[in-house]
């Protein structure tokens, strides 16, 4: 399945000069969505995991269905103070300002094999952060995975040498 063919480009979108990638047609379309599942469960090869951690909110849409494909649990990772028990936090710099993530404390245990799950990787930050908090936690990140990569961008610089598998590279441009 052409799952390219689910993501609309949408020019100028937050602002002018960005090429948004809108996955909600891809969301949509139960073939496409049950697909881009199992794409990214296949992506992950055979490396053991304990848990899949999901990024707010986009990273829920995937993880979910992936951690349940898997056969481990979820572990939503929050802006602040959406989280009712105690919480480790994470700030991170983003183009236009800070950023927080949150997760329980008692979310992971020392030595889990964690999947880490977003729809998109851009610059990095994000994502990065996600996997300093998860590491912060005694966890260990078997992987990164994202439905789209922008390429430009230099996320993957961001992350290290920390794994990442992706299903649609895409030109930050547009010009894919």
């Amino acid at each position: 399945m052409d799952l390219r063919s689910t993501i609309r480009t949408v020019p100028d979108f937050p602002i002018d000069g960005i090429m948004f990638r809108d996955i909600t047609p891809l969301l949509r379309d139960a073939a496409a969505l049950t697909e881009s599942i199992r794409q990214l469960g296949a992506a992950l090869g055979d490396t053991p995991v304990d848990a899949v951690v999901g990024i707010e909110s986009r990273g829920f849409v995937f993880g979910v269905p992936l951690a349940i494909e898997l056969g481990v649990g979820f572990v939503p990772l929050r802006k602040p103070n959406k989280l009712p028990a105690d919480t480790i936090s994470r700030s991170y710099a983003l183009e236009y300002g800070d950023a927080t993530l949150e997760m329980h404390a008692d979310a992971l245990k020392k030595g889990d094999r964690v999947v880490i799950v977003d729809d998109l990787l851009a610059t990095g930050g994000t994502a990065r952060a996600s996997a300093e908090l998860v590491e912060e936690a005694g966890a260990d990140v078997a992987a990164l995975l994202f439905v789209i990569e922008l390429i430009g961008l230099d996320g993957r610089a961001a992350l290290g040498d920390r794994r990442v598998e992706v299903l649609l590279p895409m030109a930050a441009d547009g010009s894919d």
